[in-house]
């Protein structure tokens, strides 16, 4: 096999590749008789059938997939002979198809994964923030509970609905003065200035009382579910029918043993004290977690290749044009032009893919994988979040390997992220809840771009990762 270099500029390269016509004969003849064992025609005793007649009716099959595996090997060769990893798919172009008397040539370019320094671990200095759950979280969460557990009296006297009140009315909403598709319902219990409805609608019921009508008037949110409702001034013709009073159960004994727990009060309190505190520290990690890509951020100055950052920027801006057609475009990003939002996007799509390349370099480096038995939790996590449709998600897992890579590459991330944790120098600091809900100072590059969020930007990275996980 000869082997030419025709491109060396930065991190493209590009080959000629002659592979000799003797030795594609040779794995082509080999492949015909190995073909000849195992067929059976009509009229041959299997594995008797002549080279010729194999070779008539299969020659064209098997020079077709001789001469694929011959250009995938000897493009593997090429990289492997000179120590080079590949980015992506090399390109491969025909320059002369093989013949009996004639060579296979092809030309190969491809982009090179950078040559990557690991930074010095020992010296990133970080701070893990740490809260704990304060009394008065624990009751909030307490009454949380109890107002789920509430039950509905009938109010006897004649009185009008007060602010708290659940008042069953039927109700019939319209825009321009035509009704419109959902807006009408029969029976319906509302909670008097609650949730759950158009903003102002629980508010202007408060004082009708039962037998009464009023009219109230509404503008639906901008970002209504139903396009053709948002933003749009609308009118409810509202008949009350009857008014219920709220009664929550006491916050005792009792009710701990409503709720299933035996060990009484005190085991709801421990119970939903270590929910809120699984909570404080998983944002906890993400914040020391989004820290410590910053400063390996800080540390990579190896160049990105092109048709990675290509691809990753391309995801971004698709997410934004659809973001654009829903009308769901940041505060931030509205006013600018598709000059300057390219510009921005392409930056964070340029700092996800190098961290990416970084994290796989740094578990690649140090042999960390990840394990089947880490992959099926994972699975079994998934289909637990669809609860009689567990064997169906599996099942899929099972049929799709994509899918299953795409769960490898976020565990590959954090097996990566714990272990630089680790060499780090991290120190821990107990804040308040609110200091650790605070959102942190971004650095001024990433700013400047726009900061991803922590769980976008871990997916751009995981995805890269996990390629090499």
């Amino acid at each position: 096999m000869q082997v030419t270099e025709t491109l060396s500029d930065g991190l493209k390269r590009g080959f000629t590749v002659v592979v000799p016509a003797a030795d594609i004969e040779g794995r082509r003849a080999k492949r015909l008789a190995e073909l000849a064992k195992t067929l059976q025609l009509p009229g041959f005793r299997p594995g008797k059938v002549p080279t010729t007649v194999v070779k008539q009716r299969y020659g064209g099959a098997v020079t077709a997939e001789v001469l694929e595996e011959s250009v995938n090997n000897a493009t593997q060769q090429v990289l492997t002979d000179r120590g080079l990893r590949s980015a992506g798919q090399p390109k491969v172009e025909l320059v002369s198809a093989f013949g009996e008397a004639s060579d296979l040539e092809f030309k190969v370019e491809l982009e090179l994964l950078p040559e990557i320094k690991l930074p010095d671990f020992g010296a990133i200095e970080l701070t893990r923030l740490k809260a704990e759950p304060q009394p008065d979280v624990i009751d909030k969460a307490l009454e949380e509970i109890a107002r789920r557990q509430r039950t509905l009296e009938d109010v006897e006297e004649a009185r009008p609905a007060a602010k708290g009140d659940v008042l069953t009315v039927d109700f019939l909403g319209k825009v321009d003065g035509e009704p419109f598709a959902g807006g009408a319902a029969t029976d319906a219990d509302v909670e008097v200035g609650g949730g759950g409805f158009i903003p102002g609608f629980t508010e202007q019921i408060e004082g009708l009382a039962p037998g009464e009508s009023r009219q109230i008037a509404v503008t639906f949110p901008e970002e209504y579910g139903a396009k053709e409702l948002a933003g749009k001034a609308a009118t409810f013709d509202i008949t009350a029918k009857k008014l219920k009073r709220v009664v929550l159960p006491a916050i005792d004994e009792h009710l701990a043993e409503k709720l299933g727990f035996e060990g009484g009060l005190s085991e709801v309190k421990q119970a939903i004290t270590g929910q809120v505190q699984r909570e404080y520290d998983s944002l906890s990690r993400l914040r020391i977690k989004r820290a410590l890509l910053d400063a390996l951020a800080d540390r990579a100055s190896f160049p990105v290749p092109e048709s990675m950052l290509e691809a990753e920027f391309g995801q971004i801006w698709q997410r934004l044009e659809a973001d654009r057609k829903d009308g769901k475009v940041d505060d931030e990003d509205k006013g600018k032009d598709d000059e300057t939002l390219k510009a921005e996007y392409r930056a964070i799509a340029e700092r996800r893919v190098r961290l990416g390349l970084l994290l796989s370099e740094i578990g690649r480096t140090n042999t960390i994988t990840v394990t089947n038995d880490e992959l099926t939790r994972a699975m079994r996590a998934e289909a637990a979040r669809y609860p009689g449709q567990e064997r169906e998600v599996l099942e899929f897992f099972r049929k799709n390997p994509q899918a299953v890579d795409n769960l490898r590459g976020p565990i590959f991330e954090e097996k990566v992220i714990d272990f630089v944790l680790e060499l780090a120098k991290v120190t821990e600091q107990v804040v308040t809840p609110e200091e650790l809900s605070r959102e942190p100072e971004m650095p001024a590059a990433i700013t400047a771009a726009g900061a991803p969020a922590p769980a976008a930007e871990e997916t751009a990275a995981g995805q890269t990762a996990g390629d090499a996980g």
